[in-house]
């Protein structure tokens, strides 16, 4: 399964010819390339895969995709590891 996860763009710079961002997910800051949403901007949220944005998102639905994302984590944590 693959999961893109929302991120706040703290900061735009080049780095090789490449459009690449300093993404903020929740204290945790990772670099990511904005080649496929040119458009972004500081202050932006963004979807991140593998390294990439790839797609833009409000504010509230940033919020509220984190939300399921600990709710999830939560139920995993409640559940215990798996057991075959």
């Amino acid at each position: 399964m693959c999961l893109g996860v929302p991120g706040k763009i703290v900061e735009i710079s080049e780095k090789n010819g490449l459009q690449m961002a300093k993404v903020d997910f929740g204290g945790i800051f990772r670099e990511a390339c904005l080649d496929y949403v040119p458009e972004a901007q500081v202050g932006d949220y963004c979807i991140i895969h593998v390294g990439f944005a790839i797609s833009l998102l409000s504010e509230s639905e940033a919020m509220e995709t984190l939300e399921l994302l600990k709710q999830i984590a939560d139920i995993e944590e409640e559940l215990g590891p798996e057991t075959t």
